[in-house]
């Protein structure tokens, strides 16, 4: 059980680094990537928690909260890129398409 307990701090230590690049983040981008690396790590501690007290329902509640974390991560970027095709027309608000080699027949 010790092992458990230290990668559980350890965990929250890198919580508190994830926070202060979230709260200090220069770009939008460099905040969203904290945002998704405090929600893997919150996965990660929920799983190890219910594993120290033998819970295993908390390895359910990891799954969900990791399945949110992803679609809310996608969410806010393409939310981002639409926000900025509305400031200023000339940006996509799709990525580009990959080049084609070639005619099409």
């Amino acid at each position: 059980m010790p092992m458990f307990l230290t990668i559980a701090a350890a965990l929250l230590v890198a919580v508190m680094f994830v926070l202060i690049r979230l709260f200090l983040g220069p770009t939008l981008y460099d905040r969203i990537l904290a945002l998704n690396t405090f929600g893997t790590l919150t996965v990660l501690l929920l799983a190890i928690l219910g594993f120290i007290g033998e819970r295993p329902d908390f390895l359910d509640i990891a799954v969900l909260y990791a399945l949110i974390n992803f679609v809310s991560t996608i969410a806010v970027i393409r939310a981002d890129q639409l926000c900025r095709h509305h400031r200023d027309p000339q940006i996509s608000p799709l990525p580009r398409p990959w080049p084609r080699h070639g005619k099409r027949r």
